[in-house]
């Protein structure tokens, strides 16, 4: 673990994590629900073509969201995982230590910024890898 997360500075980052969680489950279950008003609401509403397109669109948008705050999630899973086996604060591809800013934006984080920057700029293809977050 690196030397820079103290006791204290790994319980701010805990803290962290749980509040993102909540967050995330409260948005994911906000979705939810709209989305079964929505199929509610709409049964036996007849719309033209624009119309269905556009919700179709906005259905993909809301899948994609869906699926990035389900990955987050994963994401806090695997943070913690680190933390227990002492390996947080590490990044999985250069071994150094991750910058305490970074950790307190993005707790999570599996790489330090100049490893995840090089990484991004590799190309949209690696962004898919369940390893990149």
């Amino acid at each position: 673990m690196s030397a820079t997360l103290t006791a204290t500075v790994l319980d701010e980052l805990k803290r962290r994590l749980a509040e993102r969680e909540r967050m995330l489950r409260r948005e994911i279950e906000e979705a939810r629900a709209a989305r079964e008003e929505g199929r509610t609401a709409n049964i036996g509403v007849v719309v033209d073509r624009g119309d269905e397109a556009n919700q179709h669109l906005q259905a993909g948008i809301a899948h994609l969201e869906r699926e990035r705050d389900l990955q987050e999630l994963a994401d806090i899973d695997e943070a913690r995982r680190r933390m227990a086996e002492g390996t947080y604060g590490e990044c999985i591809d250069c071994g150094r230590d991750i910058a305490l800013e970074r950790l307190r934006v993005q707790p999570s984080s599996l790489r330090c910024i100049a490893c995840q920057e090089a990484r991004e700029k590799r190309g949209p293809q690696l962004l898919r890898d369940p390893l990149d977050r």
